[in-house]
């Protein structure tokens, strides 16, 4: 199976989690993990290769050049790392026609082969949008964005990707075509990007199962008994820390964090 981060040097903390959550839950597979970086030095990637390779697995850092997205805006705790995904089939090889691209601030709870091997159908990519958030800001976001007939806003942090079909109709310059028109409109910045260009291209799937919010556990706690946690540890695949409380940080309030520390080591 072949997975796919794009993260700087801060991030490779949270990306070993999120790794140790992938090897202990799915024991049976061989990952190939291919991070495109523009800075992490190698003194820092080292440890990481070691590490992978102990767990049975294969370890491919790339290289970015870092001014590759030099005039994309870069907002928050967003880095200019987060536009590579959009730019992974220049870098990934030829034989790698399908791979899951994944957010550090994630952990899989259960395996992902029925997830990973899910038939694109035609699509360029496998995606959730979070429904929770998403209802009240679809009409703001199709109009924003002009997308008038999309099926919804996709969230970017778990991306099914055909490559076989993205290295033949996806174009870079369409790409920093709308990232220069559009710099000062762009909320999510790379997100905004891949809804505004591929949303006819995306296949929906449900994202309490395939990417769920951890801070939409509390909110679910007081209006819907659906998925609870007996629900989320037997039946969702990625559990993600949305926004800018992380896990990692001390002072983490939320529920589910305590997944995440299930797979610190």
């Amino acid at each position: 199976m072949n997975i796919l981060v794009t993260l700087n040097e801060n991030y490779l903390s949270p990306l070993k989690v999120l790794l140790n959550s992938l090897f202990q839950n799915n024991e049976k597979e061989a990952f190939s993990i291919y991070l495109l970086h523009s800075s992490i030095p190698e003194e820092k990637l080292s440890p990481l290769d070691t590490y992978i390779q102990d767990k049975g697995h294969h370890f491919f850092p790339i290289r970015v050049d870092p001014n590759m997205f030099k005039d994309a805006p870069v907002l928050r705790h967003y880095t200019s790392e987060m536009y590579y995904r959009l730019a992974a089939h220049l870098f990934l090889p030829e034989h790698v026609e399908r791979i899951l691209y994944l957010d550090p601030d994630i952990v899989c709870i259960n395996p992902i082969a029925p997830f990973y091997y899910t038939d694109f159908e035609g699509h360029f990519f496998i995606a959730s949008e979070h429904e929770h958030s998403a209802k009240k800001a679809r009409l703001i976001n199709k109009l924003r964005l002009r997308t008038p007939n999309a099926k919804g806003y996709f969230n970017t942090g778990v991306l099914l990707m055909n490559m076989a079909l993205i290295r033949q109709h996806v174009k870079m310059e369409e790409i920093y075509e709308f990232i220069e028109e559009n710099k000062l409109k762009l909320i999510l910045p790379d997100q905004d990007v891949f809804n505004a260009l591929f949303w006819n291209k995306i296949k929906p799937v449900e994202s309490c199962r395939y990417n769920y919010d951890a801070r939409f556990f509390e909110l679910s706690k007081y209006f819907s008994k659906k998925h609870d946690l007996n629900w989320i540890k037997n039946y969702t695949i990625f559990i993600h820390y949305c926004g800018k409380d992380k896990p990692w940080h001390p002072n983490y309030k939320y529920t589910l964090g305590t997944f995440y520390q299930k797979y610190c080591e």
